[in-house]
């Protein structure tokens, strides 16, 4: 792929308003993880518009879809977006590839490279987070956990790349502060709880009021409108999605999982 070096994020007359901010992802970009009163979900989106103006001041548009890849992202979500031409999008996108047995990760650099670059030349100033150690928040079994953490790596590899090259803001959630409290992360330990979403939206509200774009409505981190999760809630989830989720992901990843076994066996057995 040709490298091409767009000019860096440049630095905004202190208090120049969003007007219009899109949101394009995975499920933690659709809000899951954060479940609303009346049902549906919220996430760290409508409270990223809420801090950069009043209802009505900020157009939102949420493109994002459950289970999304980022060549969903590309092909699915991207041309919407760019439409919208939003002043501010922002990009949570990776995990799902890390998951699955076709992962690739110059593919997936490529894709996002192309969504980047597409909405830069639209007008927006882009954000993308950057990921976690996931094995620190849901445990899993050794080989699992490692062959996990080396796709983790991979991705942001591919995502720090495309941050250099294309001028995009990156929200890394590794070093983001209270990102490994238990209390950020929902009962799944995928998905961040409502504390988890008020986190990473008052971390990319900083990003933006870094280079100058106005956050009048600081976000407020204290839960308090979000639905309260029981007990039962937290049983039907192991039951009906967790479960059966690990089995899907664990067969996907096994052979990547096996492979990270051998390397480190042959590497023992060399010395």
């Amino acid at each position: 792929m040709a490298v091409e070096t767009l000019p860096a994020v440049p630095v905004l007359s202190v208090g120049r308003r969003a007007a219009s901010l899109a949101v394009l992802g995975d499920s933690t970009a659709a809000g899951v993880g954060d479940p609303l009163p009346g049902g549906g979900w919220r996430g760290f989106g409508p409270l990223l518009a809420a801090a950069l103006g009043v209802p009505g001041e900020v157009r939102y548009t949420n493109l994002s879809t459950i289970g999304a890849r980022i060549a969903d992202l590309r092909y699915g979500q991207l041309p919407g977006a760019v439409a919208a031409r939003p002043d501010v999008a922002v990009i949570s996108a990776g995990m799902n590839d890390t998951l699955r047995s076709d992962f690739d990760p110059v593919a997936l650099r490529d894709d996002l490279d192309i969504a980047v670059t597409a909405l830069r030349a639209a007008g927006a100033l882009v954000l993308i987070t950057r990921f976690h150690r996931h094995g620190r928040v849901f445990r899993l079994p050794g080989p699992l956990r490692r062959a996990l953490h080396h796709r983790i790596g991979q991705l942001n590899d591919a995502i720090d790349q495309v941050v250099a090259r294309r001028g995009a803001l990156c929200l890394d959630l590794h070093v983001m502060p209270g990102a490994y409290d238990t209390a950020a992360w929902s009962v799944d330990r995928l998905h961040p709880s409502e504390r988890g979403h008020r986190l990473l939206a008052s971390g990319l509200a900083d990003l933006l009021a870094g280079v100058g774009i106005a956050v009048p409505h600081p976000v407020d981190l204290t839960c308090a409108d979000g639905r309260q999760l029981t007990a039962a809630d937290h049983v039907a989830w192991l039951v009906c999605h967790g479960v059966p989720w690990l089995v899907r992901r664990g067969r996907d990843l096994l052979p990547h999982a096996a492979a990270v076994v051998l390397r480190e066996l042959f590497g023992r057995l060399r010395r």
